[in-house]
């Protein structure tokens, strides 16, 4: 018979899925662990890289002030604007000055996260879990936002697709990041300096331009679509105007976020890390409060007003007063424009990298699912930056884009973390006291404390403009994360197994019962079946449950006539409840004194879709229910059908390809054309000289042996068991021939043939080696094939044959890696 599978194709690697193909020509070739590297960071290049989401909030936040103030203060509110700036200013310092501590106690990746769980305790820890994981996944959908308002205001004709071009934007950095972007590289140091450069050139030449008196304020005539302005500073002492100060107070607090991004990559930077990361931190801090103090002072002058559609945006209007209507000038337009949307897009990003990370040690400490530890195809979170990419766009799409309608959601968030970070360093210095501790606790405290109040103003002054979402999810995470992690605890205590000093000794087990439940007679059941023999149980039964009389007499017939060597029990199941008959059958068994039931389950594997639409996995709830029952085991054994049907058909084309080869030879023969006969299949044996190489030659004979097995079992599932065991007596008969009986070898390269006695891995110094023992009427041998553990079809009961040289170790016969030939499958 020709062969219908070679041995690359047998042992060689197991074919990719079409879901991997093309995950690899998305994202490219997998990266192993070896290239999982940190790039270190100087200061000009970590400036770059780790400010954008920081510096980049002075865009909005300058129009996030006014917006809540033209409604109530009207013109009076491009006066209010700057004493509110200095509020968030010195909010800002203590901040920096807050944070200036944490990278220089906690040099490891984590920021406030790290502060909160090593001073307050894992639980206490998720308040700030909970807060920094909504701030990344709002900085995505602000920044993105705020971007794409940025373009808008170049090219006004996009504005009515915005949302459609934050969502790209959104989908086109998960799918860089999950290529592995690293956002150590230079190129994402340039939006930075481009735009603190440019914004900075627009705030020196608007100044400029104001000593000199040609800077004037907009034309109202100009404006469309503004927000309504209010009736005046009457109400400036009314309860109204105050709420409304602190609202526009409130939206100016977006400005802040991303100052903690420096301390969530301390570990990154060149050394000193701690002493280069502050450095960084303030200089980033310098930076964001000229960036907000120029642009409001800029709107004071220019009275740049915020407008509903979202663009032009106040920074876009104040670069067009700024820089002019000239050539030059409308260049440098465009140069704000370009840079703005760089930084905000680049801000953006730096969640995809902050958000994964996060979730990674939360997970780490068992209150996030574990599934968001594993590393992806590009060595990158994958499973947290699919989810962040999920929850930012759909916020997006709930939101329309819209930045002033995103901001609510977001403060509350960042300044959590920062009062949480504050109060975790006071309490880290109140209970060191190291030299000079009391400055460094007032500095924290006070941050904490301030911060806090600027989230209990947040809470109240935008609750009914999105701010419950937040209070609302963090009274719903929280404890879900206490709960999930109470969980993983209780699963960690049961499956610890060392109860004391010594674990407690193997249980010894007199009778051992094998139950294979059998539900039809085809190749996983005879998987199954060759599984409960290899463990070599006290009683094998196989069982079939009732359900369908029919059914189990046709069963019936088919296992008397394939005759497998193991009874079939039938047993009664009326009431067709398999799973309470399966643990009745294991129950009685192991009511027997010293007795332990393993039950066998075979599973016919097909691929995840078809499989979960075509069965119910009856068999891993009967495999729970059993695995429940004292001294019981249940084990399901696979069965690949998809890829048995293609080795099956590739052997049929292989059967028909050589039937019309002999018949192509037995013409020529007629004719006289060819000596002899073709063959007729079954072929004879293929026997392998013992001058090949040891383990290539056992290689081939096993692969020869394996399809052979594999073609009878074919036989039997088609109907055909007495073609199958006719195929074996004929493999028999033709091996006999030059086979020499084991108690005639003395010596010298001999063909032995018996039955599988013994199948077993003895240690060999520091190799393993497989022992195959077999005997006939005259003696026993034993083969010893090295750095081999398993051997398909060398099982106990098979009759095989060995062709190899022969020694004698204490008087038995011993071949080292003969080849060997399956006689027949030990089941008839």
């Amino acid at each position: 018979m020709p062969k219908s599978t070679g041995l690359l194709e047998r042992h060689g690697r197991t074919p990719d899925t079409l879901w991997y193909t093309a995950k690899t020509k998305l994202l490219g070739p997998p990266l192993v662990n070896e290239q999982l590297g940190e790039q270190r960071l100087s200061k000009p290049l970590a400036l770059g890289v780790l400010s954008p989401d920081g510096i980049s909030s002075s865009a909005y936040g300058t129009e996030e002030i006014l917006i809540a103030l033209l409604p109530v203060a009207g013109l009076a509110a491009f006066t209010l604007i700057l004493p509110l700036t200095l509020v968030i200013l010195f909010v800002m310092i203590l901040v920096v000055l807050s944070y200036r501590e944490i990278v220089m106690v906690y040099i490891r990746p984590g920021g406030s996260y790290v502060v909160a769980r090593e001073n307050f305790g894992p639980r206490i820890a998720q308040i700030c879990a909970v807060a920094l994981l909504i701030d990344y996944v709002v900085t995505v959908a602000v920044q993105v936002a705020a971007g794409t308002a940025a373009v808008a205001s170049a090219i006004p004709a996009i504005g009515p697709y915005k949302l459609e071009i934050c969502v790209g934007v959104v989908v086109l950095m998960a799918f860089g990041n999950l290529r592995g972007l690293k956002e150590a590289g230079r190129a994402f140091a340039v939006p930075t300096y481009l735009f603190s450069g440019s914004v900075i050139l627009m705030i020196v030449v608007g100044l400029i331009r104001e000593a000199m008196g040609n800077l004037h304020a907009i034309p109202a005539s100009t404006m469309h679509g503004t927000y309504g302005l209010g009736p005046g500073t009457d109400g400036i002492v009314s309860v109204v105007m105050i709420f409304t100060l602190l609202k526009a107070f409130a939206n100016g607090g977006a400005s802040l976020t991303g100052i903690e991004a420096v301390s969530d990559a301390v570990g990154a930077f060149n050394p000193p890390e701690g002493r280069n990361a502050r450095t960084v931190l303030v200089t980033e801090g310098l930076i964001l409060g000229v960036l907000v103090a120029g642009i409001s002072w800029l709107a004071h002058t220019t009275h740049a007003t915020p407008r509903i559609l979202g663009y032009p945006t106040v920074l876009a209007q104040e670069a067009q007063a700024v820089f002019g209507s000239s050539v030059v000038g409308h260049l440098l337009f465009l140069l704000v424009q370009l840079a703005t949307m760089l930084i905000l897009y680049t801000g953006a990003n730096t969640s995809f990298n902050g958000f994964p990370f996060l979730t990674s040690y939360v997970a780490g400490d068992s209150f996030l699912p574990r599934w968001l530890l594993k590393r992806g195809h590009r060595l990158v979170f994958s499973n947290a930056i699919i989810l962040l990419t999920v929850t930012a766009i759909a916020l997006l799409v709930i939101k329309d884009a819209d930045v002033n309608s995103l901001v609510p959601l977001y403060a509350i968030g960042v300044f959590t973390a920062f009062s949480m970070a504050g109060f975790g360093m006071a309490r880290y210095h109140s209970s060191r006291r190291a030299p000079g501790w009391r400055p460094k606790f007032i500095i924290n405290f006070s941050a904490g404390v301030l911060t806090l109040i600027v989230v209990g103003i947040f809470a109240v002054v935008k609750f009914t403009e999105g701010a419950w979402v937040v209070l609302l999810l963090f009274a719903i995470l929280v404890p879900a994360l206490i709960r999930l992690n109470t969980e993983y605890r209780a699963e960690a205590e049961v499956l610890d197994t060392v109860t004391g000093e010594q674990p407690p000794p193997p249980p010894h087990y007199s009778r051992r019962v094998v139950f294979v439940l059998v539900d039809s007679f085809d190749l996983a059941t005879l998987a199954a079946l060759r599984y409960a023999r290899s463990l070599r149980p006290t009683q094998i039964r196989a069982v079939h449950f009732v359900i369908d009389s029919v059914r189990a007499e046709k069963l019936r017939d088919k296992w008397t006539r394939a005759d497998r060597g193991v009874a079939l029990d039938f047993i009664d199941c009326p009431d067709r409840r398999l799973i309470k008959a399966a643990t009745d059958l294991a129950e009685r068994e192991v009511a027997v004194e010293g007795t332990h039931v393993t039950v066998i389950l075979p599973r016919r594997s097909y691929s995840a879709l078809l499989g979960r639409l075509l069965h119910d996995r009856t068999g891993d709830k009967i495999a729970a229910a059993v695995s429940r029952i004292p001294r019981s085991a249940a084990t399901i054994v696979p069965y690949d059908v998809p890829s048995r049907v293609a080795v099956l058909q590739a052997r049929q084309a292989a059967k028909a390809g050589a039937a019309s080869a002999a018949a192509k030879a037995a013409k020529a023969a007629a004719k006289g054309q060819q000596a002899g006969a073709s063959g007729s299949w079954p072929q004879p044996a293929i026997v392998v000289p013992p001058s090949i190489a040891g383990d290539t030659a056992t290689e081939i004979a096993g692969d020869t042996a394996a399809e052979e097995a594999a073609d009878a079992a074919d036989l039997a599932l088609e109907g055909e068991v007495a073609a199958a065991h006719s195929l074996f007596r004929k493999r028999g008969a033709a091996s006999a021939a030059g086979v020499t009986a084991i108690g005639a070898v003395t010596g010298g390269k001999v063909a032995v043939e018996g039955k599988v006695r013994v199948v077993e891995i003895r240690p060999v110094e520091r190799n393993s080696v497989l022992a195959v023992e077999i005997n006939d009427s005259t003696g026993n041998l034993t083969a010893m094939f090295y750095g081999r553990s398993h051997i398909p079809g060398l099982i106990c009961g098979a009759r095989v044959k060995f062709t190899g040289s022969v020694g004698l170790k204490g008087g038995q016969p011993v071949m080292i890696n003969p080849a060997y030939e399956l006689v027949s499958l030990g089941e008839e």
